[in-house]
C-alpha cells in the first residue's frame, strides 16, 4: 500500500513539473510572437561562385593579381599557374595570388620565375612542382584540404532526409530492436547513465534530451503529423487541421512529461517508474525501448542525432524476436510463480483463520483413545461394548 502511494506521489509530482514547463513554454511563444521576429532578419549567404576551371564550387577563394579576377579555387588557380602563367579568364600575365590562410590573414603566393620572358621549355623547368618544394608542401596541404572537405561534403549527402530517419525509427519499434550496449570508457566515449539530480541541474542534458525525444515521438501515429486528406477540401481540411493540432498538442505535453520523468526517477530503475509512468501512454513494449533508446542516446558521445544514427548498432530481427521471445516467456513465468505464491499465501490465511467443524458429540470433555475408537466402531455399525443396541432400549413411557 505504502509503494502504491509512493508511485502515486511521484506520478503527480511529475505532472504538475509538466504542467509548469507547458505554461511557461507557451507564454514565452506568446510573447515573443507578440516582440516580433526582429532577431531572424538575417539574409543566408548566396550559394559560392564555380570555379572557371573545375566548374565546381569555390571552397577556397583567390584572387589573380593584378588583373583582380576572382573565380578561382585557390588549389585550381595554381596548378594552372604551373603550366599556364596566365589568367584563365583575361590571358594577363600573373605575378602572385592573394588568399586567405589558416589563421584568417590576407597572404600572397609569388608565381616563380614570373617576370622572366616567356620560354616555354625553361619555364615550365622552372616552375616544375619538384623544384619548388615549399610550393609542394602548400598544394600537398591545400589538396588535402580539398579532400577532406569532398568527403565531409559526400557524408553530408548521404545522410537519409528526416523523413527516412523517422521510417527508420519505425521500423525499430516494429520489430523492437533494442540498441547493443557500449560501456563507459574513454575509449568509447560513453558516460555512465545521468542521475536524476544531474538532469534536473544540467541544463545541456535537458536540451540533448529534447533533441532526441521530439524526434523519436513522430514515431507514434498518434503524435505524428497525419496523412493529407484525401476529400475536397471543405470540412476534410477543417478535420485534418484540428487533428493536427491536437497531435501537436499531444506530442508537446508527452515531451514535458519524459523531461519531468528524467528529473525525478531513474530511466530504468529496478522499481521501474519511469517505464509504468511512459506505459500509460505508449504501452509496455513501445515504453520500455523508447526509454532503453533514450539511455542510448544521452550516454553517447554522438554530437548530432545523425551522427548518432550512424555509430548505433542494432541485433538482427530474427535474434531480436528470440530474445523478446524469451523475455515474455521469463516474465510469465514470473507472473505465474508470483500468482500461485499469493494462492498459497491466501489460502494459508484461511485455513489459519478458521475453525473445522466436525460432528462431535460432547465438545465439554477431552476425547481419550479409547472414546475415539468406540465413535469409529458406532459409524461402521458395530455394536457398542459398554450398552445394549439403540433398538433394545427402553423408551418412555
Amino acid at each position: 500500500m505504502e509503494a502504491t502511494d509512493e508511485a502515486l506521489d511521484i506520478q503527480a509530482q511529475v505532472l504538475q513539473t509538466t504542467l509548469r514547463e507547458i505554461t511557461a513554454t507557451r507564454r514565452a511563444s506568446a510573447a515573443h510572437e507578440k516582440d516580433g521576429d526582429g532577431g531572424n532578419d538575417e539574409v543566408a549567404e548566396a550559394d559560392g561562385d564555380c570555379c572557371v576551371i573545375c566548374l565546381d564550387s569555390i571552397s577556397e577563394a583567390c584572387t589573380a593579381m593584378p588583373c583582380g579576377h576572382s573565380h578561382f579555387d585557390f588549389v585550381c588557380l595554381v596548378s594552372w599557374l604551373q603550366e599556364h602563367p596566365n589568367c584563365p579568364l583575361c590571358k594577363a600575365a600573373i605575378y602572385k595570388v592573394q588568399y586567405v590562410d589558416s589563421t584568417s590573414n590576407k597572404s600572397f603566393y609569388r608565381v616563380p620565375n614570373a617576370p622572366r620572358p616567356r620560354n616555354n621549355e625553361e619555364n615550365r623547368g622552372n616552375r616544375d612542382q619538384s623544384g619548388n618544394p615549399a610550393l609542394s608542401s602548400l598544394l600537398r596541404q591545400r589538396r588535402n584540404d580539398q579532400r577532406r572537405r569532398r568527403d565531409r561534403d559526400a557524408n553530408t549527402q548521404s545522410t537519409p532526409t528526416p523523413g527516412e530517419a523517422i521510417q527508420r525509427r519505425r521500423y525499430i519499434y516494429r520489430h523492437q530492436l533494442y540498441s547493443l550496449h557500449v560501456g563507459s570508457n574513454r575509449i568509447s566515449g560513453y558516460k555512465p547513465t545521468p542521475t536524476p539530480e544531474q538532469f534536473a541541474t544540467a541544463p545541456h542534458l535537458i536540451t540533448r534530451a529534447r533533441l532526441w525525444i521530439r524526434r523519436e515521438l513522430q514515431v507514434f501515429a498518434f503524435l505524428s503529423d497525419p496523412e493529407p486528406a484525401a476529400g475536397p477540401s471543405g470540412s476534410a481540411s477543417g478535420a485534418s487541421e484540428r487533428e493536427l493540432t491536437r497531435r501537436r498538442n499531444n506530442a508537446e505535453f508527452l515531451l514535458e512529461y519524459i523531461i519531468a520523468i528524467l528529473k525525478t526517477v531513474d530511466i530504468q530503475g529496478s522499481a521501474g517508474q519511469a517505464e509504468d509512468m511512459l506505459t500509460d501512454f505508449l504501452g509496455r513494449d513501445h515504453a520500455r525501448l523508447f526509454l532503453h533508446e533514450l539511455r542510448s542516446w544521452v550516454r553517447s558521445p554522438a554530437h548530432s542525432l545523425v551522427a548518432w544514427d550512424k555509430e548505433v548498432k542494432y541485433p538482427t530481427v530474427s535474434s531480436a524476436e528470440e530474445t523478446s521471445r524469451k523475455r515474455k516467456a521469463q516474465e510469465s513465468l514470473d507472473v505465474d510463480d508470483e500468482e500461485e505464491g499469493e494462492s498459497m499465501r491466501h489460502e494459508s490465511g484461511s485455513e489459519r483463520s478458521q475453525t473445522p467443524r466436525w460432528p462431535v458429540r460432547d465438545t465439554h470433555h477431552r476425547q481419550t483413545g479409547h472414546d475415539r475408537i468406540r465413535r469409529r466402531r458406532d459409524f461402521e455399525g458395530n455394536p457398542r461394548r459398554d450398552g445394549p443396541p439403540e433398538n433394545d432400549r427402553q423408551q418412555p413411557g
